[in-house]
């Protein structure tokens, strides 16, 4: 056994360069080698290519790896060859006077790894080339990919079952990171695996933090982050080829190097992008979700969603990309419930109508993770069947996916998301649940059958909608009832109470809303009902005040928005150069009817009233023709509108008169009656909204030098991780002071 085990670690060390393996490693190399069927599902960064590479070294004959993305395929073979290992692939990049050699390379046995697309592994002839290659063991990448319940599902991919009819000898390897209980049973099926072993690691990532905030200025929120975080390298997903180059644009020309990818650009382009991120010439890569199955950055630090993700399977892949060298990671989504109604529309557009039915159920669960208020890991992890709350244990059974015992890691509150880190407020939500659950009582009583969420929004709303029409249902007395939500607010309602279960979201009808048990019983006996206020952004975001406390018109902002738009790209100026968001916002919700009206908007001076102002009000006046007129608290020009709040709190003002007075930190807690490090953490958000504060003072010259070398060392994001690594002798306040120090310069 030691002797096996020997002539394993051998090859691990001299080729890969690693002392000992990763958790199921072994064990999967071990049953390919024997000649079985296995199914592995490890995290990004995992170590899932050595389990097919390493048996490749230790055997004659060739293992063919089927990997659907080119980048990829370039990426391990340039490894394995500088390793190297004969290695090559086989793939539309190529020429043929490049194929040439390499597929004489195969027919003399010259290679070890094979990589190849699974369009060209099924092309007429090349079944008969491989059956005179000596194949001795099939690698599947990606096998989420043959699944049609999996968030890539790739048609091609269904034909590689035809695999196991035409080499019978050959065993098969199937590798994801991401599957769920049902798309594990569907992989085993689809490729018609053979009493195969399954090889479940945690779906844990216990260096990542899960953060999820108001989308508002969301540029602005990004190019904060990012500023945040000197000198560390990130990957931003956007939905579109156009946002990717657009934010790659911004952010490069306010001082961050950042390049796009997606599938738009040239080969050659693409290829030159991803380079230079790899090789830290470009800070920051602006990417289609293309991108991220085929990048091995391991110091990719942060992982920012700029767009809500269609599926739970994309986003942990997605988010996967950050901290794979096991250091500190960040994963930022910012949500708006607008995303939901961008992502209906795409899947509307799909012509299958079961395609459509899956990506439905796909993206309300995304939503639900979005708008949790518990702690977003153990979502997670629950999502793929692992239960997050008890001690570890790897998993590993030679029966069906659906049976494999559960990983279970952690304690309930995972000090690394931001509902476990800072718990978001609560609300009495008794009245708004009492109007949504009697809409959908109401509902079903007139017409004996339950409509969908949007359609009980629209009742509660008093939207005038065809649907609303011809079931009559603006007869009813909950109609046009809710007036003191918008709609984003009662969908966002309404899933809560799904989440509580006081309604069930009937999946295989269409998503009809339904009343349970206990929804019937909140509704007779008007019981309290406590329900959780939606993410916002960050207390650090500059832009907090400028969008998120604006509600309006939201219809006639994305209008204005499109506007804004236009003119911006007729001058090659960004969106902002024309109007803040806070200034279409007021527009929106104070609708401005003249010159005077417009001028009392937020950043409407002379220049931008002559030049835009006709243009603008032209557009409100369009909107009234066929809206109706939102009414909001205030919404007169009785009196101008109010200036922004300035960025520092009256707090944090008093601890700063306090300071500058000369008293220490310990006298200001004192005479205020709070702990020293909520002074400390006053005079950082001082600092960081630009006030002078004599750092001298409070650090000596050698401490901060020290700790900016840790801050350097560990990331600016990661606090704990550098008073940890102080080792005591710095407190978490003095970290803080020097870093908003650090930062400010």
């Amino acid at each position: 056994m030691q002797a096996q085990r020997d002539q394993l670690l051998a090859p691990l060390k001299k080729v890969f360069g690693f002392d000992s393996f990763r958790p199921l490693q072994e064990d999967i190399i071990r049953d390919a080698l024997a000649g079985k069927d296995v199914f592995a599902v490890l995290p990004t960064g995992g170590g899932k290519s050595l389990c097919f590479q390493l048996p490749a070294l230790v055997r004659p004959g060739l293992t063919v790896v089927v990997s659907p993305l080119i980048a990829l395929m370039k990426d391990q073979v340039d490894a394995l060859q500088a390793a190297g290992v004969a290695a090559t692939f086989l793939n539309s990049s190529l020429a043929a006077g490049e194929s040439r050699p390499r597929l004489r390379g195969l027919h003399n046995g010259e290679y070890r790894l094979l990589y190849v697309a699974p369009e060209r592994l099924m092309l007429s002839g090349f079944i008969e080339d491989l059956q005179r290659w000596n194949v001795k063991l099939f690698a599947i990448d990606e096998a989420h990919c043959v699944s049609e319940w999996g968030h890539d599902f790739r048609p091609e991919y269904r034909q590689l079952s035809t695999l196991r009819e035409k080499f019978p000898g050959a065993p098969v390897m199937a590798l994801t990171a991401t599957a769920t209980e049902r798309v594990r049973a569907d992989i085993v099926k689809q490729l018609h695996l053979r009493d195969a072993r399954c090889y479940v690691a945690s779906f844990n990532r216990p260096n990542l933090t899960y953060r999820v905030s108001a989308k508002t200025g969301s540029y602005e929120q990004i190019l904060n982050f990012i500023r945040a975080r000197p000198r560390e390298a990130g990957i931003i997903y956007g939905q579109s080829r156009k946002t990717a180059e657009q934010l790659a644009s911004k952010l490069t020309a306010d001082g961050v190097k950042s390049a796009p990818y997606h599938a738009g650009l040239t080969p050659a382009e693409r290829t030159k992008n991803q380079d230079a991120f790899l090789r830290d010439e470009v800070r920051v890569i602006c990417a289609t979700i293309a991108f991220g199955m085929g990048i091995n950055k391991p110091n990719v630090r942060f992982v920012i969603h700029y767009d809500l993700p269609k599926n739970i399977e994309g986003y942990y892949q997605e988010t996967g990309r950050a901290g794979r060298d096991g250091l500190p990671g960040e994963c930022l989504l910012l949500f708006s419930p607008g995303d939901r109604v961008k992502q209906m529309r795409f899947i509307d557009e799909k012509p299958d109508p079961k395609e459509r039915e899956i990506a439905r159920a796909q993206l309300e669960q995304m939503l639900h993770y979005a708008e949790i208020a518990t702690c977003r890991r153990e979502s997670l992890l629950g999502y793929f069947g692992e239960r997050y709350g008890a001690p570890s244990t790897a998993s590993a059974r030679s029966e069906s996916p659906s049976k494999q015992a559960e990983t279970v890691l952690g304690a309930p509150n995972c000090g690394g998301c931001d509902n476990c880190l800072a718990p978001r407020a609560t609300w009495d939500g008794t009245l708004a649940a009492q109007k949504f659950l009697s809409c959908v009582y109401r509902i079903r009583e007139k017409g004996g059958f339950g409509v969908g969420l949007n359609h009980v929004v629209e009742v509660l709303t008093g939207a005038d909608t065809e649907k609303v029409r011809k079931f009559g249902h603006q007869s009813l007395s909950t109609y046009n009832i809710g007036g003191e939500h918008g709609r984003a607010e009662w969908g966002a309602i309404g899933r809560e109470l799904v989440r509580l279960g006081l309604l069930f979201q009937n999946a295989e009808k269409f998503h009809v809303l339904e009343l349970t048990d206990a929804g019937r019983a909140a509704l007779k006996s008007r019981s309290k009902i406590t329900l959780t206020k939606p993410v916002s952004a960050p207390e650090s975001a500059a832009d907090k005040h400028r969008v998120g406390e604006i509600a309006c018109d939201e219809a006639l902002f994305e209008k204005l928005r499109a506007l804004r738009k236009q003119l911006a790209d007729e001058r090659s100026v960004p969106s902002y150069i024309i109007f803040s968001d806070v200034a279409l916002r007021q527009m929106a919700r104070f609708y401005p009817a003249n010159d005077a009206e417009f001028s009392r908007i937020s950043g409407v001076g002379e220049k931008k009233l002559r030049e835009f102002g006709a243009m603008f009000l032209r557009e409100i006046g369009s909107h009234l023709e066929t809206n109706a007129r939102q009414i909001f608290a205030d919404d007169s020009f009785a009196e101008p509108v109010a200036p922004m709040r300035s960025k520092l709190t009256d707090t944090v003002r008093e601890t700063l008169h306090f300071f500058r007075q000369g008293k220490t930190v310990t006298e200001i807690a004192r005479i205020r009656g709070v702990k020293d490090g909520t002074i400390y953490t006053h005079l950082a958000e001082a600092m960081a909204a630009g006030e002078a504060v004599d750092v001298n003072a409070l650090v000596s010259t050698e401490g901060q030098k020290e700790i900016a070398a840790a801050f350097a060392r560990h990331g600016f994001g990661n606090l704990v991780g550098v008073v940890e690594a102080l080792r005591g002798r710095y407190d978490y306040g003095l970290c803080r002071i020097v870093r908003a120090a650090v930062q400010a310069r």
